[in-house]
Formats: C-alpha cells, structure tokens, sequence
C-alpha cells in the first residue's frame, strides 16, 4: 500500500502502550446511522507535520489522503466502509451490483447508478467512467502498469500515454447505462482494484495531467474547498450528494473536514490534549506517550497493521548494482536495534520477509539471520564485511534519503554508521515528508539507498511482490515508480503471472508459489525488510464513533463530534 508518514515512539513508553493495546479499540459498537442527524455536525480538525502531496486521486499513493478519499470520491466497486473485519469486503459503489463476469473471466459488465452528480453539479454518465479509466494511464497512476494492464489496450496505453484510448478494453453503452470491460486474461484481483482510490470514476473534462493543488470534483459526501499544501487542506458537504448505499456511501457526520500542516509533533499531541485539534496524523513523541496513555487512555487506539518498513537498495547505479553488495546491508542491518529506535517492540517486530506474517503468500523464512533460523535473531557483521570486500565496493560514497521527523533521521544516523562500518562512506540527506517518497521513486535523483514503508492495498500477495518489485512498476524519470529498487528480474514476473493464474483455481497452491517468490527476491536482495509495525491514532475527547477499517484506517468522516 501507499507510503504511511507516521512519526514514532520511543521504549521508554512500552509498558504504557501494552496497556494501550488492550483497552484502545479498533473499532466501536455505537456506531450508527448518520442519516438520523443525531450525530452530524461540527467541524473536525485534524493536524499533521506536513502536507500529503498531489490531491490528484489517480495519482497520490499515501494514506493520509486515501484515508481522506474514502469521505469524497467514489469508483464501481469500493471497500465496504465500515470498522472490523468487514471492511475487508468489496461492495457496490457507482455501480448498483457486483459485475457480471463471463466464464472465462475476461469480460467485466457493470450497470451505473442513475441519479448521482459530481459536487460540481453535473450528472454521473458512463462517459465519465470510460474517460477515467484512459486517464489513469495518461497520468501514468503508479500501478497502472502492474494493475490495469490486463484491461484491452493497455499496452498502447502504457507505451505512449497521452493517446490512450484503451480501445476495445472498455466499452459503454449509455442507453442501457452499462459499462464493460474486457481483459487480455482472467485476473483473480480485478475487483479489488477497481476498488481502490486509482480507480476513482473523476468527471470526463478532467485535464489529463496530475492535478496537484487543484481540487477535482467529488461524488461522495464531502469535497476538496481547498488545499495549500504549506497550510492547510479544508473538506466541506457535497450538497449533490445522497447516500446511495450505507455500506459503500454512508453520509458523514462532521459538516467540515479541516486538516492543518505545520504542527510539530510535540503541537500536535498539546492540540488534541486542549481540544484544539481532534485527531493527529503523526503519532505522539516519546516524551509525551507516557502521558497521554496515563492521563488520555481513552483517547489512544492501538492497532496491528498488515505492512513492513524496509530499504529500497538502487539495483541500477553503484554500489547496489552489485548483488553482493545488496546482501551484505541484508546482513548487517541490527533489525532489533531499529526497532528499538522505532518504539520497541510492543509497536513492531523484525522482519526477514516481504511478505507480512499472517498474510496471504506468507512464508516463514530468514535467509539473514546469525546462526540461520526461520525468524530474524541477530545480524552477522563478520559476514557482511567479506560480501563488501568481495564485492569491490568498498570505499565507495552511499547517501541514505529519509524522511526529516526525528525517528525516520534517527533510523537513518543508525544506517549512516552501519555503512560506514561496512566500508562505505555514508552520508544521510533529510527531506520533508510531503516530498520525500516522489524523490526516492524518481531514477534522476540518483538515491541509492532510501527508508520508507509499504501498507497493503488488499489482501493479496501481488500487493506486495508484484507492486514493488515487477518490471512494469518502474519508470524510469518518473515521481510514480513504485518499484524504488529499480529491479526487474523476468524469470520472477513470469512466475509471479504463474501464481495469479493459479490463484484462480487454487489459492492454496497460488500463496505457497507467492512464498517461494518471496525467498527468491529475498536472495537476490533488492531491497531490506526492517519490521512489520503498529498503528496509534491520538483523538480528543469530543470525539466518538472511533471506527477503524483494514483497507483504510480510522474513518474520518465516521467520527462524532456531538
């Protein structure tokens, strides 16, 4: 999944935040129908250390705005917007069914909802839906290659975008109010994808370029008002807008949606202390957890997520160009250590796979552990020495690109002396949270080795191996190429379209191939998996209905604030 920009806490505050675990809930039981009005009203304040990027939905690939897109835009299919395990299941959106599928799993119908506007007041068409679709590939959106590509037409599309027409791939029939699409082959995880934000049906006079700043008209219950990325972001009613359904469109509760950039993380927890904002983005400093959890119990929930922070090594210039090289910082990096830097390990646990424990394709194996095992123990610095020495990478110039909160430089101080260690001469380069993860993607930066994190799009082992490691998610030049390694291995996206094949037929047998494709991109080493972490949201007093959804964290617009 998108990039997360979350700040840290420290080991002091573990006790507390075990405690935290058990009492802070991820979701609620009086939760209720925003249609009564009982609840609706107010203005939500959120706060966060620094502005989400582009607003563009086609485009934008962090949480801190999918969260917010959930409340404004709307595709065929969605996540049922609820807390709990059913949010895990994919409902009607726009559409006023779940498709019609054909026996071979190449066709796609889909009837569209009558009646529905855009906040700018013109009518929801089938023109819409087929226009975005060819926009998402002329933005080049950052799965549209390890995504849509099925779709007919999309290779055009992906070879010159600014032409896509996606022609024989999506078909509408505005009489009967249909949509269809057809495919170049059957994909188990077409449904999902038409459920994410990428996939958000925009109206068809869209400029065909990433919006930025510029908000784009919404279909659900709120709409971007504005949006100054070194200020502020403010969401206010779609009064176009009707509950069509209340698991896929529920109406909000809040009539304004405001979120402040700017605030330190030590401003933001005093914010929602005093009531001055009511939920913040970055979670609490370690000086002032022990705190809340102690004075504001009530107010912090703790919750597993399904996702890794880990390096992303440039397998394309020197010195990770070098597979040794590669193995070596799998070696040497004190997973523990990091941990312990990112808040202990009440908050995260090493990783030594790609994909997360307990999800689809895990399989449990630690190929850079001391003394070898199937879970990460210890790292061995001896033998990573001898790989940089065989390498012939030694004394060579790295720099670490990290975000600038305090934890991200404090993991990056940590990598910077490990390197140095190593041989290398390391040096570390800062940069703000809001541009940080476009720079590491785009090849002309030069970033050799970077830290960021991935969270699960959908419950599926492609959301992770396919998205982040295959040859069609780099792009080279590009802000969007999620594939920040820069690596492409065809023998492994050919074993990786193996495995979705077969996850048609059998998904047993499709997660154990997932499972070995993941210890074999794990031997060649592009990138490092650090831990898999834990999520604290920090809400003030006034507000209730805490719900939290797996595909999308805590449902903003949900919140009561009366």
């Amino acid at each position: 999944m998108r990039t997360i920009t979350k700040a840290l806490v420290s080991v002091a505050a573990l006790a507390s935040l075990m405690t935290l675990s058990a009492c802070g809930s991820s979701t609620t039981t009086d939760a209720a129908d925003a249609s009564d009005g009982a609840h609706q009203g107010g203005t939500l304040h959120l706060a966060a250390q620094s502005a989400g990027g582009t607003l563009d939905p086609q485009v934008n690939y962090t949480l801190q705005y999918w969260q917010l897109y959930q409340g404004a835009y709307d595709g065929l299919l969605t996540y049922a917007r609820v807390g709990g395990t059913k949010s895990e299941d994919i409902v009607p959106d726009l559409a006023t069914a779940m498709p019609t599928i054909s026996p071979d799993g190449k066709t796609y119908t889909f009837e569209l909802r009558k009646d529905i506007k855009f906040s700018n007041g013109k009518t929801l068409t089938t023109d819409d839906v087929v226009a975005s679709f060819r926009r998402l590939f002329k933005v080049s959106s950052p799965n549209a290659g390890s995504w849509y590509n099925v779709i007919v037409g999309a290779d055009a599309c992906l070879k010159t975008p600014a032409t896509c027409t996606l022609n024989g791939g999506i078909v509408a029939d505005s009489s009967a109010g249909t949509i269809t699409f057809h495919l170049t082959q059957s994909d188990p995880e077409f449904e999902a994808q038409l459920a994410m934000p990428f996939a958000s049906v925009l109206p068809a006079d869209t400029a065909p370029k990433d919006a930025g700043t510029t908000p784009i008209p919404t279909t659900g219950p709120y709409y971007f008002a504005s949006y100054s990325p070194n200020k502020a972001l403010v969401m206010k009613r779609n009064r176009y807008f009707h509950s069509w359904s209340k698991e896929a469109a529920p109406v909000g509760y809040p009539d304004e949606i405001d979120e402040t950039f700017g605030l330190t993380a030590e401003a933001e927890v005093t914010a929602v202390e005093n009531g001055q904002s009511d939920w913040m983005y970055d979670t609490p400093p370690s000086d002032r957890l022990s705190e809340i959890s102690t004075k504001y119990a009530s107010q912090v929930h703790v919750t597993p997520l399904t996702a890794m922070w880990y390096l992303a090594l440039n397998t394309n210039i020197a010195p990770f160009n070098n597979e040794s090289a590669r193995q070596a910082i799998n070696w040497a990096v004190d997973r523990a250590a990091i941990v312990k830097l990112y808040g202990g390990s009440s908050l995260a646990a090493p990783a030594c796979t790609i994909l997360p424990p307990d999800f689809p394709g895990h399989k449990d194996f630690c190929d850079y552990t001391k003394g070898g095992g199937s879970t990460w123990s210890a790292p061995d610095l001896t033998k990573a020495k001898q790989l940089v020495q065989q390498s012939g990478t030694a004394g060579q110039s790295v720099g670490v690109v990290v975000q600038n909160d305090s934890v991200n430089k404090g993991i990056g101080l940590y990598l910077v002396s490990l390197l140095n260690q190593l041989g290398y001469k390391a040096t570390i380069k800062p940069l703000s949270n809001n541009i940080q993860y476009n720079y590491i993607q785009n090849t002309k930066n030069h970033v050799q080795l970077s830290l960021t994190q991935w969270y699960q799009d959908y419950p599926a082992a492609s959301d992770f191996l396919q998205v982040l490691l295959s040859c069609s998610s780099f792009h080279p030049n590009s802000d969007s190429s999620i594939n920040i390694a820069g690596y492409c291995n065809r023998d492994l996206d050919a074993k990786m379209t193996a495995a979705d094949a077969k996850g048609l037929t059998d998904q047993t047998a499709a997660n154990a191939q997932w499972g070995d494709i993941d210890q074999q991109y794990m031997a060649l080493s592009p990138l490092v998996p650090l831990f898999n972490p834990k999520l604290i949201d920090f809400t003030s007093s006034r507000v209730k209905n805490y719900q939290f959804s797996d595909q999308y964290y805590m449902l903003v617009d949900q919140l009561w604030l009366k």
